[in-house]
């Protein structure tokens, strides 16, 4: 492959997970010289004002709409297999053609299941090498597609998965998912314990409320833990305002204790100077938390993603579930004062990190689309497409 190759990396909104993905691979791109690399937010480019409102649902469904969504992540999940989803393939397609006549992209990566990509390819008999990088530890149906050339994934587990579901071996590569090379980077703790204003001599609590804010009763959970112990608490509100404001008083209460941030852009670092993290479990931020290996508690878990990703970490040993608030705190306190029991959950984080795979998903992407080109009876398609 020539520096010239044009990517198209698409990706959606539905959380911050995805985009988060598609950004560690531009990047990763852009730092081997494939500079035509683009990233597109399909659907909020075919469909701005649906697409607002189902984002905006979605981060709500996980606060509000908890059996909502439950229905809506099992239902689909079995609908897909009996193919009453075609519907799903569909769209985004007309921007998407658009967008492939306008880049002339030589190969598509996916980080969310968009499957107007292989649906076009079938349409229009254009051949353009696709990838798929599943960013959960669990699968849903929507991702399958027999029109997609490789799907990167987490786990053995999930490779098995996608094995069950008609997906032959040679299409699947287990490489963990990518996130920023910030947290594989060596940190000096005592420069951070300064920079963050906390002493480096108490145990910190590091409580991340998701992208968007979305974990419930957060106020009441870190007010439960100062009162109850003497550990310090960082809380990251992320786009959330109203729940930054929120906790002010307790930041007045607790000057030297408690610190509440917005949208944090070096999680890294708050990572790397905490004891315990407490958060929702996306798939992102499981990966981030494998990279640093600290405790990982999972506070009450949606039904959907959220609840598949918690079990399969539970079940390796690499976090604990809580269901509320009282759990949680009890929980901290236990794990906090058991040296042992830490060891044995950050042992069990650092056996399911795969580092730096963005690298090896780049990699293997640039063989195989060689590879699947050459072999490909649509290859004169793409290549009347470029004229």
């Amino acid at each position: 492959m020539n520096q010239q190759t044009k990517i198209l990396i698409l990706t959606a909104s539905y959380g911050n997970g995805h985009i988060q993905v598609a950004r560690s691979l531009y990047d990763e791109c852009i730092r081997r010289g494939f500079t035509c690399t683009k990233i597109c937010n399909l659907y909020s480019e075919s469909h701005p004002f649906i697409t607002e409102i189902t984002e905006k649902l979605y981060s709500k469904s996980f606060s509000y709409g908890k059996h909502f969504y439950k229905l809506f992540y099992y239902g689909t999940d079995k609908a897909s297999r009996k193919k009453l989803l075609r519907w799903y393939y569909s769209y985004g397609y007309k921007r998407l053609s658009l967008l492939i006549e306008q880049e002339k992209p030589d190969i598509i990566i996916n980080t969310f299941p968009i499957n107007a990509v292989p649906e076009f390819r079938k349409k229009t008999g254009t051949f353009i090498p696709t990838f798929t990088i599943l960013t959960d530890y669990c699968l849903h149906r929507l991702w399958l597609h027999e029109d997609i050339d490789k799907y990167f994934v987490a786990t053995e587990e999930l490779r098995q998965s996608l094995l069950t579901n008609g997906v032959c071996s040679s299409k699947i590569h287990v490489t963990g998912i990518p996130i920023r090379p910030i947290f594989y980077e060596e940190k000096n703790r005592d420069e951070l314990f300064r920079k963050y204003r906390f002493s480096s001599t108490e145990k910190l609590i590091l409580l991340s409320a998701g992208a968007n804010g979305v974990m419930k009763n957060v106020k009441e959970v870190s007010k439960s833990i100062l009162e109850s112990t003497t550990y310090q608490m960082a809380v990251v509100c992320g786009t959330n305002q109203s729940l930054y404001e929120e906790l002010s008083s307790l930041q007045k209460m607790y000057p030297d204790r408690f610190k509440a941030f917005c949208y944090v852009e070096r999680m890294d670092e708050l990572h790397a100077i905490s004891s315990v993290l407490v958060s929702k479990p996306g798939g992102i931020t499981l990966t981030e938390a494998t990279a640093i290996g600290k405790p990982l508690i999972l506070f009450r878990p949606v039904p959907g993603q959220e609840k598949e990703n918690a079990r399969y970490f539970e079940n390796k040993g690499a976090a604990l579930i809580v269901q509320n608030q009282e759990q949680l705190t009890e929980t901290i306190h236990s794990l906090l004062e058991n040296k042992a029991w830490q060891d044995s959950i950050s042992l069990a984080l650092t056996r399911l990190n795969k580092p730096h795979s963005q690298k090896s998903i780049l990699d293997d992407i640039l063989i195989e689309s060689s590879k699947v080109s050459s072999f490909s009876p649509m290859r004169v398609k793409k290549e009347q497409l470029g004229n």
